[in-house]
């Protein structure tokens, strides 16, 4: 991004503004600067000294006025916040734009850049990973199954180990699954028994919050590892119970985080987000 400084010239005189382009009321050190925004004028303060005539970066106008300000670290800060979201915004098009990936890869996923989908969704996931975002989570919905089990588990996992499947391969095929944490989870887990009306082609399962499971793989998660074990019935736990807050405990640690230490005072405590529970879980840990 540039300014351009404009000589003798008043506002009303300059009509190729772009939203993004500064032009300087003076040529001197000491006029003021005018913007254009959507067809409104915003009058800036007077041109910050050592300034003068020419073309010059916005960061180099930024820096001059930050060196007289007491807050320019706070300025700076909020000032590259912006600049990241506009490059994020910018970024967008691109990344979502899934119709450029091989043919072979769509097959993979099973994807189509024309139909919303689970395996659309892995697959920008593995995009978005590539350029080096931190955290990506994806949503899917439709599994909470209290009737029609036969027919809605099998559509739903047709849908969802394939593109699961591909984004694994790829993960570790560039080599990102080293240092990338994947967990596949629900909410809760289901009853073991039947509710509703019961038959070969109908039935559902409810929430079970006594048990659940769940699967993490790669970030120094030890593949092929099971940890724990229900009862004969599928009921409650019978051997090594994991609690919420040791599942939180552990992908923090993963992330190279202490879950005791990472705090947030609130109302005279020091708030965390395993509370006052929760113990890294290390027998599944490379």
């Amino acid at each position: 991004m540039r300014v351009r400084v404009h000589d003798n010239k008043s506002p009303s005189a300059l009509t190729d503004w772009q939203s993004v382009t500064l032009h300087w009321a003076g040529a001197e050190a000491t006029g003021s600067a005018a913007m254009r925004w959507y067809g409104e004028y915003l009058w800036t303060a007077a041109v910050p000294a050592g300034v003068g005539a020419g073309t010059l970066s916005i960061e180099a106008v930024d820096r001059a006025g930050n060196s007289t300000r007491g807050d320019a670290v706070e300025v700076e800060t909020r000032i590259r916040s912006y600049e990241k979201a506009a490059r994020m915004q910018l970024a967008v098009p691109e990344l979502s734009d899934i119709s450029k990936e091989p043919k072979q890869v769509l097959k993979r996923y099973g994807a189509n850049p024309k139909q919303p989908s689970f395996a659309n969704n892995c697959l920008l996931a593995r995009r978005l990973l590539e350029r080096g975002v931190r955290f990506v989570q994806l949503l899917d919905r439709g599994w909470d199954h209290h009737g029609g089990m036969p027919d809605v588990m099998e559509r739903k996992t047709k849908q969802t180990d394939r593109p699961t499947a591909a984004l694994l391969d790829d993960l570790a095929a560039r080599g990102l699954l080293d240092d990338t944490l994947v967990v596949f989870a629900g909410e809760f887990g289901r009853t073991p028994y039947c509710e509703g009306a019961f038959s070969r082609k109908s039935y559902g399962r409810d929430h079970n919050n006594r048990v659940g499971s769940l699967w993490m793989a790669g970030g120094g998660i030890a593949g092929g590892t099971s940890f724990g074990k229900t009862d004969d019935w599928g009921w409650d736990t019978a051997e090594n119970p994991v609690h919420v807050n040791d599942i939180q405990a552990t992908i923090l640690h993963t992330l190279g985080v202490d879950h005791l230490k990472l705090t947030r005072r609130f109302q005279g405590r020091d708030f965390r987000l395993t509370d006052v529970q929760g113990r890294v879980v290390s027998e599944i840990l490379s």
